[in-house]
């Protein structure tokens, strides 16, 4: 089994052995702060696709050089019913009429509507391309290679391909995480998503943007998984939990709110991905300034470098540190874990992709959906604080899925109560998705937290990936989206109710640990010995 002599007393050692640091002191300062930094990039880009994806208003394309009358100029395009709004009669957006009968018809001097009822001339598509409104937007993706109509599919599917980059990242970064270091890995994955990001301005076509976009994908949520990670091994209790519910949200939501602004200034794509690439280089000197996790040394066995920073913190803070810190029987051995873990990010994702569908301006709109989650993550703090982490999921996806499933209610000329209900919807998602992330850093020990966490955030992409096309559906039929996320919201809540309890307990350092689910004889590791003399580690989690 394990190798870990003093198993009883791991967890209580690390917290006992630096509490002579205190609370918070200038290093805790530090590394709060300048961590909660490097998460800012992720909110500026994470949904920046709202504007340099989305779609303006657009019809069919007719040459210049066309001799047609005004009048039939301005019949060229057909009416169809759009579902998005309730059926009514607007414009096509993929088809016009037969140019060949429009000019027939315009020589001869009939009148649209009069001497020839529109409803019988035949149609074609839009075989010179599109006319795209440039009132919001000097360009967008979709503008610069016509994903309309029948590429219009291209739309959600290049969303769908950032979250694959985000789940592949999710898998990859924690186990370099755990292997190489925190360290080394967030400033590596912070690197890798500037220069990604960098190189995607001068995308040629939409398939190397997409496989650009891939690669900043997996950036972006290893950075933001392995600075998680490091600010909670770092950090003390108290400042651990402020750092693992507000601290880290709201700077993220602080680059979401500078979203739209710079969005507003910036209407052009390309220029709008170089200055959201900035912060990210911009962050990368701080790698004088963060450590490495003195916990992951230590499961690593590395005790000389774990006390060295302990020693530079106790400095730091104006402390004299004991002549010994760390015994060495604190060494522990990383063990191969599988992970399994369903959590509902669709919530989330699609209302935050939401915003450009919704009534009046896209940049308010986004800047709302921005500004509803910093009392969400107050809250989150709150409940982490005092309530029970079970109870506190449960109350917050239930809630949030009962503001959804409330909107197909509303008369659709009550347009503001309709988005005061998403908003509300999205602050319960957004409070469910701030413990969550907390309350996974609670249940898994130190030599493999970051491999765990980051299984865990892999298997919650799947979510994220088809997010992009519960917009979509909005197509077929405007409420359906909501109906879908609100049912699935709900039964995520419930299912909440079967995660073990982690209130009020110290940081696991160990496998030994780990709890057991309510009710169930299960641990969430359980050992399984094999010829090479290694142990799989398989875990329980709903």
């Amino acid at each position: 089994m394990l190798s870990e002599p003093s198993a009883a007393n791991k967890v209580a050692d690390y917290e006992a052995d630096t509490s002579f640091l205190g609370e918070w002191g200038r290093f805790q300062q530090r590394v709060f702060f300048l961590l909660c930094l490097s998460v800012i990039p992720n909110g500026l880009t994470g949904l920046s696709i709202v504007f340099w994806a989305d779609t303006p208003a657009h019809r069919c394309m007719l040459p210049a050089h066309l001799n047609l009358s005004a009048a039939w100029r301005n019949s060229s395009i057909p009416l169809e019913e759009d579902a998005s709004r309730g059926g009514d009669l607007v414009p096509s957006k993929c088809f016009r009429y037969k140019l060949e009968h429009l000019l027939n018809y315009s020589e001869t001097g009939l009148l649209p509507g009069v001497d020839v009822n529109l409803s019988n001339v035949p149609k074609e598509g839009c075989l010179d391309g599109w006319e795209f409104d440039h009132s919001v937007y000097t360009s967008t993706i979709v503008t610069e290679w016509n994903l309309v109509c029948d590429d219009s599919w291209k739309t959600p599917l290049t969303s769908s391909i950032f979250f694959c980059g985000v789940l592949t990242g999710s898998s990859i970064s924690g186990q370099l995480s755990d292997r190489f270091g925190r360290k080394i890995a967030l400033f590596g994955t912070l690197a890798l998503q500037g220069v990604s990001r960098f190189i995607q301005i001068f995308s040629p076509n939409w398939t190397v943007f997409c496989v650009l976009y891939f690669i900043v994908g997996m950036g972006q949520i290893s950075s933001y998984m392995v600075a998680f990670v490091l600010g909670v091994e770092i950090l003390s209790f108290r400042a651990r939990t402020i750092f693992s519910t507000a601290g880290t949200n709201l700077f993220f939501c602080l680059g979401y709110m500078l979203l739209p602004l710079l969005a507003f200034y910036v209407r052009d794509w390309r220029t709008l991905i170089l200055v959201l690439t900035l912060p990210s280089c911009l962050c990368l000197p701080l790698w004088w300034f963060i450590p490495e996790s003195p916990r992951w040394l230590l499961s690593q066995g590395r005790i000389e470098e774990a006390e060295a920073i302990i020693r530079n913190a106790a400095e730091m803070n104006n402390i004299e540190p004991p002549a010994v810190i760390f015994c060495p029987l604190q060494v522990k051995i990383s063990k191969r874990v599988e992970l399994i873990w369903n959590t509902l990010v669709i919530g989330y994702f699609a209302l935050s992709l939401n915003t450009s569908n919704l009534h009046g301006n896209v940049y308010f709109n986004c800047f709302l959906s921005a500004l509803v989650e910093i009392p969400a993550y107050v809250l989150s703090w709150a409940m982490f604080h005092w309530c029970s982490r079970r109870m506190s999921v449960f109350a917050s996806l239930s809630s949030g899925g009962l503001f959804l499933l409330i909107i197909q209610l509303v008369p659709a000329h009550l347009v503001f109560l309709s988005i005061t209900f998403e908003m509300m919807g999205k602050f319960a998602v957004t409070t469910a998705f701030s413990v969550a992330y907390a309350y996974t850093a609670e249940l898994y020990p130190t030599v493999l937290r970051n491999t765990a966490f980051g299984a865990c955030s892999m298997a919650s992409r799947i979510g994220s990936i088809i997010a992009p096309f519960f917009i979509y559906l909005r197509t077929y039929y405007i409420y359906l989206p909501y109906i879908l996320m609100g049912s699935l919201t709900t039964v995520a809540g419930l299912l909440s109710l079967l995660l073990p309890e982690s209130f009020g307990m110290p940081l696991p350092e160990t496998i030994s640990h780990m709890q057991q689910f309510p009710g169930s004889m299960h641990p969430l590791f359980k050992y399984k010995e094999t010829n090479s003399n290694e142990e799989n580690i398989e875990v329980f989690i709903i």
